[in-house]
């Protein structure tokens, strides 16, 4: 904060901050060895089966946006800590979120480096001095406990509209405004740059980033620590860092605060100068240290990869194996667990996420259909097409846009009033991540509309001018029922994500005292060449997984069927894992949103311990079945599977990653081979010429042909209604054929019953 002239930091000092920092890496290192040799395998398993993930959006994505296009602009006063006053700068927002601060404009233009460039990873925005003050207060631990009447501020203001940016363990900004919309607007566009900085590393499906998640989450583990960790911000350096000095910390403070003299805001900027310092140490070091790691790591699996190629399915087979020993002791417990602990609670946790979320995205709707309806308005006015064109870049620009997007962000900030009762029960603090990411993806579903609306949209501008309100009007009410639909989705996968984020840590702190000493005996059910891909930690966790979303799932298909919060429920019902929009441009050619849903975690075997008889798993020669997604199509439809086709593994689609902390062990590291027996069995499904049927049998089979019934090239939408035509018109043809059946001849009906089962 006041720069390294107030440090307290000696050589020795930092020497023994860098012992801290490598001795933190080399314990942190084992973990990451072996969820790098994890994830490699995954990737390998995920390119060799050509696993990619089906869209389940109607909306359309905008390709990345260039990283160094320019979202914010602004000439504003920034007070410079080297010369220790304040100037003008010419300050910037890039889309990769940074932030830059360049002398002026002309240096800009000219290609002149910024003079500071920020990654504000756990940053906080503040609009007061009070505010600040606080936040300062909060993080200098005063060893004298002497509070002064009223201290003058740290930095004093040139004017009266402030914006703070605080950072942990980093130097603050200061910036000042000669008026309250600058500085509203500016301070929006750093909360953008926060949430994005803080989250979107995490979503990457690199075998590095995958890999250090899990690494990140076993080693505190193995600290005891199981909850979500409010410093897991950022990119990998930042992250194990922000581990060493919450390590470091204590012992600084031991140390060093008792020898601070002088008034309390000169002891203030002398420990947050000293800690500044004492983060960039451990920076350096770690950033050396880590970047070996990833290169050791690299060239010992890049000599593996024959291997893993030549014996992949040996090795999904011998994880399958461990599997079903591994659940026989675990399954029975993580129910109970699951039951006693978790179960009773999950559904008034639901009814508390539903209605902050589902009230963000209700705001972005308005706020889509307000613009549009704006300009519209202004070219019926004017007729101008160049109007029309201007008002369609300004829309396109309406997600970027931080002060028009900020009133649907506060309707998700209720969030962390409304979670306050979660902090007793389940030990859970960190409602700040479930804010932001929600708030993420209301910017990308914002993005997804005003694209899909350009679209559409483009074809009319060069057709006759007097039908283009018309056209807008037509484009905006289709556009709109494809963000309903999306929406849903999206928010199913939002509250399942947080559910898990939130309740997961109660199972495996609980279940660890009487599990985790097991799991080493089980090492012996992998063989030797395989150990390094299969993991029995990573098999446990799923187990456990497993168990808990299938109590989660209850709930959350039981708030849509009752239509809470606009939730949709039909037979397109999507599944959790699958990557949105969102998050992935991919899609799989052909496929549409009526593609059969695959479900995040296929059943190992049964999760219901009395399925499992006396304990012992299933043969391996019984491969687990998936809970359908659709309605099971009679047997005339779909044969039977061949029952000695390799069994599945525990799955997962990679693409997703559960946003959660506590449960950073990639739900991909549950994907192996579900997806291709589910595949294999859509395959086979005969499309038969449907005749007229003259029995309730015959009709009931006819609604789940319809349901099955490929959709071909067809448009997502259409198909959806054609759908719902064709099911509405058949159930009236069974209602019909209902009435008409013999009441009083009770033969008659047990014959007719007979039929149906």
């Amino acid at each position: 904060m006041g720069g390294s002239s107030s440090s307290l930091l000696d050589e020795n000092k930092c020497n023994y901050i860098r012992g801290r920092a490598e001795a933190e890496l080399k314990n942190f290192s084992p973990h990451y060895r072996r969820q790098y040799a994890v994830a490699f395998f995954r990737q390998l398993h995920d390119e060799v089966e050509q696993h990619r993930t089906v869209e389940t959006h109607l909306l359309k994505h905008r390709q990345h946006t260039e990283p160094g296009k320019v979202l914010h602009e602004e000439v504003m006063t920034h007070y410079s800590a080297e010369l220790k006053k304040w100037k003008e700068h010419y300050v910037l927002v890039r889309a990769d979120y940074s932030l830059e601060i360049h002398e002026n404009y002309d240096s800009f233009l000219n290609g002149t480096s910024p003079k500071i460039r920020l990654l504000p990873a756990g940053g906080a925005v503040l609009m007061s001095e009070d505010q600040y003050t606080a936040l300062a207060d909060r993080f200098f631990p005063d060893p004298s406990g002497v509070s002064e009447e009223k201290a003058p501020p740290i930095v004093s203001m040139p004017d009266q509209f402030p914006v703070y940016l605080w950072q942990p363990y980093q130097k603050h900004s200061y910036f000042c405004f000669h008026g309250a919309d600058s500085q509203k607007s500016f301070a929006a566009a750093l909360g953008d740059c926060i949430r994005h900085q803080n989250h979107d590393y995490h979503k990457k499906t690199k075998c590095e980033v995958r890999a250090f998640l899990e690494a990140v989450q076993f080693y505190r583990q193995e600290k005891g620590h199981y909850g979500s960790w409010e410093m897991l911000i950022g990119k990998d350096v930042q992250v194990l860092s922000n581990l060493v000095m919450e390590e470091l910390l204590p012992s600084l403070q031991t140390e060093l605060l008792p020898k601070m003299k002088g008034k309390k805001n000169d002891r203030k900027r002398a420990w947050f100068a000293t800690i500044e310092d004492a983060y960039n140490v451990v920076m350096s070091q770690v950033s050396t240290g880590l970047s070996a790691l990833e290169e050791e790591c690299r060239g010992a699996t890049k000599q593996q990869e024959g291997l893993i190629r030549s014996d992949m399915d040996q090795i999904i087979n011998s994880k399958n194996f461990l599997a079903g020993k591994l659940k026989a002791t675990v399954s029975q417990p993580a129910l109970k667990c699951c039951m006693e602990n978790v179960q009773p609670y999950l559904s008034s946790i639901l009814e508390e996420l539903m209605g902050p979320i589902s009230s963000g995205f209700s705001e972005i709707r308005f706020l889509f259909e307000t613009e549009v309806n704006k300009m519209s308005k202004d070219y019926q006015e004017s007729s101008s097409i160049d109007k029309l064109k201007k008002g369609l870049a300004e829309l396109g620009d309406l997600p970027f846009t931080s002060l028009k997007m900020q009133p649907c962000y506060r309707k998700v900030d209720v969030l962390c009033e409304h979670l306050q009762e979660l902090r007793n029960r389940f030990k859970f603090s960190n409602t700040d991540r479930l804010v932001q990411i929600t708030q993420n993806y209301m910017q990308q579903i914002m993005d997804n509309v005003v694209h899909t609306f350009e679209q559409l949209l483009s074809n009319s501008l060069q057709g006759d001018p007097s039908q283009i309100c018309s056209a807008i009007e037509k484009v905006k009410q289709r556009v709109l029922k494809q963000y309903d639909y999306d929406s849903s989705t999206l928010r199913k996968k939002l509250f399942q994500e947080a559910l898990v984020e939130i309740t997961m840590p109660t199972m495996q702190k609980s279940l660890a005292p009487s599990c985790k000493p097991e799991l080493q005996r089980f090492e012996q059910y992998i063989f030797a060449d395989y150990t390094n891909f299969i993991q029995v930690e990573h098999v446990y966790e799923e187990i456990i997984l497993q168990t808990l979303l299938s109590e989660i799932d209850k709930v959350v298909k039981e708030a849509a069927n009752m239509k809470k919060h606009n939730l949709f429920v039909d037979s397109i019902d999507f599944p959790f894992e699958s990557q949105s929009s969102l998050t992935d441009s991919k899609t799989l050619p052909g496929s549409i949103p009526a593609s059969p849903a695959k479900h995040l975690v296929p059943p190992i075997e049964d999760a219901n311990p009395q399925a499992q008889g006396n304990g012992v798993p299933e043969s391996q020669d019984q491969p687990s079945k998936p809970e359908p997604a659709l309605p099971e199509a009679p047997e005339s439809i779909v044969p039977a599977k061949n029952d000695q086709q390799e069994p599945s593994a525990v799955g997962i689609d990679p693409g997703i990653t559960i946003n959660a902390e506590s449960l950073t062990v990639n739900m991909a590291s549950l994907d192996i081979a579900n997806e291709v027996e589910e595949e294999k069995t859509q395959e086979h499904v005969v499309h038969k010429e449907i005749q007229a049927p003259d029995n309730l049998k015959e009709i009931r089979d006819l609604i789940t042909v319809v349901r099955l019934e490929d959709p071909g090239d067809r448009d997502p939408e259409s198909h959806v209604e054609l759908l719902e035509q064709e099911e509405s018109i058949l159930k009236e043809e069974l209602r019909t054929l209902e009435s008409d059946r013999p009441e009083n001849n009770e033969a008659g009906e047990e014959s007719g019953m007979t039929s149906e089962k």
